[in-house]
């Protein structure tokens, strides 16, 4: 972990509007910049980078954040990977905790494999571009099937040869540890001892992670010899799980973002040439199935997925069999079968980018009316195998989690298949029903802690009050999801003030002595929760308040500074998220009136957002109580009957002096 002193320099080091420009245009406005938004299409700009705050957003996707948080999403880096980034540029030595000696031995195997991946990686590369045989074999291998040289070096590509231990021996006088060399599957040890390489007489593709480095390597033999694999590719290590990878996703990730898509490919070769036609957004499985580590990889980019077949119909037949699997993920998935003879391969190098994404857009279909049309026809005139394709069709619908679209999809079906709807809809929810999981007993709904305001409440979050959803708040986006419990949004404007003007002044009292006391935002918060026994419900918000009143006292403490710059990423994309103003007034408003700012509001707005959260609390209750008196337990006992009538028109009194106090302002946050 990289210590908050380390952090703090980077975040001094990282300016926003430095850390943009380099993947965005940007033109002043005002105080801030714009530009087009990195993370969608768009042609007006909507990007808004703020020099001041240190934050950038995109109003209309919603991305944004610190430094650390655009190069996250832009890179499709970790918290620490980011930070590492940021460092890198600036010139920042990243210093970080020390670690357990297990933690150590572990971390040190690691990155010893990576090391020798890597070594060997720029081997093969140096022996494809400046070896005798590397360039008038691997090289003219290459360039037979189309390759460009920049195609070439971009994809990092290889040749090993024909020396059965060559990069062995290479290693060993470089000081590698021979171990290693076998742990990474490059090499093997024979029966006498003997090193040996994996991958000679091979041209060689480098298998990279998300953030770039080389985990394992696939070598194509090109002698035409039946007895040799023609592909070879690294065996699972420490470090290679070829279950949790996907080639070409780190070539792929950013392009995948932007046009909100993914093709899915077989091959190494098909990748390559496809972004050789300037088509970057795809990735192979490499001849695996897909896996449901692989599905979330893609997932984490986009929610739509193209698959491309060529038209090997026995191998069509023998892949879709996994995509239930991209179904049961939610994702919206498309399939296009290329013309006989080709696969994306071979097709990519006949047509440029343009002409292969109209193809596209023209042939690709939805998944479940491709695999209805494919299997139909092997079922025509036979009911038997027909009955079996409808129960095929009908487990890839029950597999999604949406409602609505397996709705759509079985009126769809029952069209196509001539089969009555209600027929479906019934053996989907016998399907659903069967792979539900076992019921583990009701949980209660006021699991979370009671809370009484002035002695009058109790159990107060069992239901979600009314008025929850009236916040002017932009809420986290999706890339940031606590668990949120039915006091989320009324808890969240409360952190937004804490975050914004935790360490100010709200009040200033005079006390016994006849002293002048300040009252800080933070404080008055949590005055006002524990008189009234009240925490918050939202862990993530409960634990951001303890660590606040920690370190309030501390010299020179600014909340916003500390939350965003915090080591802890949940905190620190909140905090970004929060600190963010989606307006600003232009200067001809403040010219022609006077403009109060949030920080002279405090008084007013921190107190009012209390006062609502608690009303809240209130209704939720009343609800409450409402639902118990209809219980047979509480009308046929007269004693608890009363008790929940007494309970109920004191919470009244309550909500009345509160709405009294909220009047009819409106809070703008």
């Amino acid at each position: 972990m990289i210590d908050q002193a380390t952090i703090d320099r980077i975040m001094d080091a990282a300016q926003i509007v430095d850390v943009v420009s380099e993947f965005v245009t940007l033109r002043r406005r005002g105080v801030n910049y714009i530009g087009l938004c990195p993370f969608h299409n768009e042609k007006t700009p909507s990007f808004s980078v703020s020099p001041a705050k240190g934050l950038c957003k995109c109003f209309s996707c919603g991305k944004g954040g610190n430094a650390v948080h655009f190069i996250m999403e832009h890179e499709q880096l970790s918290y620490y990977e980011a930070l590492k980034w940021l460092a890198k540029k600036y010139g920042i030595e990243v210093k970080e905790r020390e670690l357990s000696d297990e933690e150590k031995q572990a971390q040190s195997v690691r990155e010893s494999l990576f090391l020798i991946n890597d070594f060997a990686n720029k081997y093969f590369q140096d022996i494809l571009h400046n070896h005798p045989d590397g360039q008038a074999i691997g090289m003219s291998y290459f360039r037979q099937r189309g390759f460009r040289d920049d195609i070439i070096r971009k994809f990092q590509l290889g040749f090993s040869t024909e020396g059965r231990d060559a990069l062995a021996q290479e290693a060993k006088r470089r000081g590698f540890n021979t171990d290693y060399l076998v742990k990474t599957g490059l090499c093997y040890t024979r029966d006498d001892g003997q090193l040996r390489d994996r991958f000679w007489g091979r041209v060689m593709f480098p298998v990279h992670t998300l953030s770039g480095k080389v985990v394992a390597f696939g070598g194509r033999v090109l002698k035409t010899d039946s007895k040799v694999a023609k592909y070879v590719n690294s065996p699972e290590s420490e470090i290679y799980h070829k279950s949790h990878e996907l080639y070409g996703i780190y070539f792929a990730k950013q392009a995948i973002v932007k046009q909100d898509k993914c093709f899915l490919v077989e091959g190494y070769t098909d990748v390559i040439s496809m972004h050789q036609a300037s088509v970057e957004n795809v990735v192979a499985s490499s001849g695996t199935s897909l896996t449901s580590g692989q599905i979330r990889m893609i997932h984490r980019f986009t929610n739509n997925i193209t698959v491309l077949y060529d038209g090997d119909m026995a191998g069509i037949k023998a892949s879709i069999r996994g995509i239930d699997m991209l179904l049961e993920e939610g994702m919206n998935i498309k399939v296009m079968l290329l013309p006989d003879g080709d696969d994306p391969d071979s097709f990519a190098r006949k047509h440029n980018a343009t002409e292969f994404q109209d193809y596209i857009a023209a042939h690709e279909v939805d998944f479940i009316r491709f695999k209805t049309n494919l299997l139909m026809s092997d079922a025509a005139g036979d009911p038997f195998k027909r009955a079996t394709l409808i129960a095929d069709i009908v487990k890839s619908i029950s597999v999604i989690p949406e409602a609505i679209v397996r709705s759509e999809y079985i009126k769809e079906c029952s069209q196509m298949l001539h089969v009555e709807e209600n027929i479906l809809v019934a053996e989907v929810a016998k399907l659903k029903k069967e792979k539900a999981p076992a019921p583990q007993g009701e949980k209660s709904t006021n699991d979370a802690q009671g809370a009484g305001i002035t002695g009058t409440v109790e159990n107060a979050q069992g239901e979600n009050p009314e008025n929850a959803e009236t916040t002017t708040v932009q809420t986290p986006s999706s890339n940031w999801s606590p668990d949120r419990g039915p006091l989320y949004p009324k808890e969240l404007l409360i952190v937004q003030q804490l975050i914004r003007h935790g360490e100010k002044v709200i009040f200033r009292e005079e006390n016994e002595d006849g002293n002048i006391e300040t009252i800080l935002v933070a404080q008055f918060v949590v005055n006002q929760l524990e008189q009234d026994g009240l925490t918050f419900t939202t862990p993530i918000f409960a634990q951001l308040l303890a660590d606040l009143m920690e370190h309030l006292e501390d010299t020179g403490f600014v909340a916003e500074r500390y939350f965003i710059t915090h080591s802890n990423p949940e905190y620190s994309k909140l905090a970004a998220e929060l600190a963010e103003e989606k307006y600003q007034l232009s200067k001809y408003h403040s010219k022609t009136q006077k403009i109060v700012s949030e920080d002279n509001r405090l008084h007013e707005l921190v107190p009012h957002l209390i006062i609502d959260y608690k009303m809240a609390i209130v209704e939720s209750e009343l609800k409450n109580i409402l639902t118990q008196l209809r219980q047979p337990e509480v009308m046929n006992n007269p004693t608890l009957c009363t008790e929940k009538m007494n309970h109920y028109k004191q919470l009244m009194e309550t909500k009345q002096q509160m709405a009294k106090i909220l009047g009819d302002r409106v809070i703008g946050a």
